[in-house]
């Protein structure tokens, strides 16, 4: 672990937060926002090197991560309450920058999305991986959707009973649920049939941790969800269909911040949901309208900022030094 990176405890929109920073002072922050089952951690490799490059990097555990508080009801969990914390964190570690940098992945990048149509006063640019803007359509819901098109076994659709997921979490244990997560590479929608690993691959199948994933690593995220459990980040996944309520005011409405956003031509986010044609037919470009940058990187997975960290921060850099 690196010692030089600063942990603050930090009270915000009624929670306590966790955060990792590093970065000179009065530098113009960058604030990274991790997606689903990871934590802080997964972007130490930006923290260490946009940090040494003349930024502040700022780096929470999200509500129900990690060691940050996660409250017990699912409702607790919707696009407002984590864009409230984020503001309200803001607040507190850039009180004299009216706009920050931003970069998320994941649900990282859905909350970054939220945050650029919410609050697009405060986001200087915003560097996007791997989930699309997904813009509200008002006449379907989110999950009865995704079960209309992938069937019941599709893992946002497992996800959606408090309790049920968990429990078969349980039984395969956290560090084995992790490793599955992590080392993910089918370029496919994933599904988690009852009883049965991902996929419906046998439980015991070898997993073998790619270069970029270390057994410290994987312990250290193991640690942190065996202390907290899933069930926080779960919740994120069961207000899919309560954001959508919430945010029917915003509608039509476009991402008005300069955006980049990169992809691995192998994650499964950018091989289901339409997202190809999404972009192909001009729909990104059309709800973004400030996308400068599109990237989709070779023989890359989904979790493309640990896979591929030296692109990723030069990526990172190149586009915030124009602004």
């Amino acid at each position: 672990m690196d010692s030089s990176i600063e942990h603050k405890t930090i009270y915000v929109n009624g929670i306590n937060m966790h955060v990792a920073i590093k970065g000179p002072e009065n530098a113009p922050v960058i604030l990274f926002i991790h997606g689903f089952p990871e934590l802080w951690y997964s972007w130490r490799h930006q923290i260490k090197a946009l940090s040494s490059l003349g930024y502040r990097a700022v780096a929470p555990d999200l509500r129900g991560y990690g060691d940050t508080d996660a409250p017990a009801e699912v409702t607790s969990y919707t696009c407002l309450h984590v864009v409230g914390d984020l503001i309200g964190l803001l607040d507190v570690v850039a009180p004299n920058q009216d706009k920050v940098f931003v970069v998320g992945h994941d649900w990282g990048a859905l909350i970054a999305w939220y945050l650029c149509l919410f609050r697009p006063d405060r986001v200087k640019a915003l560097v996007n991986m791997s989930v699309l803007f997904n813009p509200r359509s008002p006449s379907r819901k989110v999950i009865p959707t995704l079960k209309a098109v992938y069937g019941d076994d599709y893992y946002m659709c497992r996800f959606q009973e408090p309790g049920e997921i968990e429990a078969q979490f349980a039984e395969i244990g956290t560090e084995r649920i992790l490793k599955e997560f992590l080392t993910y590479r089918t370029p496919a929608p994933l599904f988690l049939p009852k009883g049965k690993g991902f996929n419906g691959k046998p439980l015991d199948t070898p997993i073998v941790l790619p270069s970029w994933l270390s057994e410290e690593g994987v312990k250290y995220y193991t640690s942190k969800f065996e202390q907290k459990g899933f069930t926080g980040g779960l919740n994120y996944y069961r207000n899919l269909d309560r954001n959508w309520e919430l945010s029917a005011p915003w509608t039509g409405a476009q991402i008005k911040v300069p955006v980049k956003f990169i992809v691995g031509d192998q994650d499964l986010s950018y091989n289901s949901l339409g997202a190809k044609d999404y972009i192909a037919k001009g729909g990104f470009k059309r709800d973004v309208p400030f996308l400068q940058d599109l990237v989709v990187m070779e023989g890359v997975g989904h979790f493309i900022n640990e896979e591929k960290p030296d692109e990723i921060n030069k990526h990172i850099y190149d586009f915030f030094q124009k602004f």
